[in-house]
């Protein structure tokens, strides 16, 4: 048997809070981008997840959600940054050991490297990434409400794209919005 590579060592582990313990330490040693954002918009997707029968591997794409925005940089406002970070994220993954499928679930995430066709994977890190993106504040906006980040997403962030979960996520959302905590 060959080396284990990190990538076997992270999609071994089957535990999401392990694997988010992974992902600091490895944040710790090479510097990635993982941030609490990063860990909400993963419960996001795994609470997604949990409650739509999607047919993909959860493992996968709880691991592809943590790491997926590896390269992005915390500041920038430089746009070509910004539409070539998942891509060199994907590159930067494939030297860790994932797969040529792993690595095009992230990078087809923010859809800039129009990568097609697009992995089904990649369509439910787009809805978690950018309607979990709009329930955080930031410096330059507040938060919003689930109702109005979910209208944002379909009519402005979505419109004229193709997301084949994007039904089943607004049936999500509704349905947690009627749980009351």
């Amino acid at each position: 048997m060959g080396v284990e590579t990190f990538a076997d060592y992270i999609l071994s582990e089957k535990d999401w809070i392990k694997k988010m313990e992974i992902v600091y330490y490895l944040q710790k040693r090479t510097g990635i981008f993982y941030d609490n954002s990063v860990v909400f918009k993963t419960l996001l997707t795994k609470l997604f997840i949990d409650r739509t029968d999607l047919g993909i591997d959860k493992n996968e794409v709880l691991t592809a959600s943590l790491l997926w925005s590896c390269k992005k940089e915390l500041t920038s406002n430089d746009i070509s940054k910004i539409q070539s970070f998942a891509k060199e994220g994907a590159e930067f993954l494939s030297t860790l050991g994932f797969s040529e499928k792993f690595c095009r679930i992230c990078e087809g995430v923010n859809r800039y490297s129009g990568i097609t066709p697009r992995e089904k994977e990649s369509d439910i890190l787009e809805l978690t990434d950018q309607f979990g993106g709009m329930l955080l504040s930031r410096p330059e906006r507040i938060a919003f409400k689930p109702d109005e980040a979910l209208v944002l997403l379909e009519y402005r962030n979505l419109k004229y794209k193709d997301n084949r979960y994007l039904e089943e996520f607004k049936n999500f959302v509704t349905n947690m919005e009627e749980v009351k905590i």
